[in-house]
């Protein structure tokens, strides 16, 4: 596994971590592959996807159970993120909102604790002054953010009266690459990390055939055989290319689990990866 410094904290991060939306439930909860998704989880763990991306609202809190079950007497090793709500970002909500989190991950630190999504409604300097108690209180080591644009992102950052924004999660794949106009330049400005949710298009990268037009689907299938890696491998290591960007995908299946681990420790020639990128440079743009 390779590792990044987080923002400018001077921890390092794996390149690739373990993103669980949709584990534990969706928008409610579901405990009927629970025990799927820990075997899946410690796998990643153990393969050195030692980062997992969790929330409050994922399964309605019962992801972070989920989590909490996977690295129970783990946590030397793994760095956990969670995600405060929208709607729970007014000063006592973040506070109540972080011990909840604590309580059903079972642990004493939330490693990076985000703003899940923006909320104009609620003053950002407000939700930023209860993530720096947090912080001098021991319960939060990091503070990020979620799915902020870079004006989004400044006022955040003014906000803070002695912590840094240490990262954006945000979407960002071969096929969604929008981030590039100004986000992702900005990040590598300030040395924020980019953390990127759906690397793999929601499953479409990791079936060209099936899901993209032909001439996309022939450069990644065919830089997959040159490599000898699938499709999915070749797309998570295009996207782990950038040195401040890290990826979070989802993994239940311990045979995924495994494809993943094996998308980083190489890289592609720089001109593979030029054709790659020229390949899927208008998706969504």
């Amino acid at each position: 596994m390779e590792y990044r410094e987080l923002g400018r904290t001077g921890w390092k991060v794996p390149v690739l971590g373990q993103g669980t939306w949709g584990i534990g439930g969706f928008h409610s909860r579901d405990d009927s592959r629970d025990s799927e998704a820990i075997a899946a989880l410690r796998l990643g763990i153990e393969l050195g996807m030692t980062l997992i991306d969790t929330a409050e609202a994922y399964g309605a809190g019962h992801s972070e159970e989920v989590v909490g079950k996977a690295i129970a007497g783990l946590k030397a090793e793994v760095f956990v993120a969670t995600k405060v709500s929208p709607e729970h970002l007014s000063y006592e909500s973040v506070i109540k909102s972080a011990k909840a989190s604590l309580s059903r991950l079972n642990i004493k630190t939330i490693d990076l604790y985000q703003v899940h999504w923006p909320n104009p409604r609620i003053p950002i300097k407000e939700t930023m002054r209860a993530m720096e108690r947090l912080v001098k209180d021991g319960l939060v080591r990091f503070i990020g953010v979620s799915n902020f644009s870079v004006s989004e992102m400044e006022e955040a950052m003014a906000s803070l009266a002695r912590e840094e924004i240490v990262s954006n999660q945000v979407e960002y794949s071969l096929l969604e690459r929008s981030i590039e106009h100004d986000l992702l330049p900005f990040c590598e400005r300030e040395k924020i990390t980019v953390i990127a949710y759906s690397p793999l298009a929601r499953g479409k990268l990791s079936e060209p055939k099936k899901y993209l037009e032909k001439h996309k689907a022939d450069v990644l299938q065919t830089l997959a055989d040159k490599y000898g890696k699938t499709p999915s491998q070749i797309a998570l290591n295009w996207v782990v290319r950038r040195p401040s960007v890290i990826a979070i995908p989802k993994a239940v299946k311990l045979e995924h689990v495994k494809e993943n681990a094996g998308s980083v420790g190489w890289s592609m020639d720089s001109d593979d990866y030029d054709v790659l990128s020229r390949a899927f440079s208008r998706s969504y743009w």
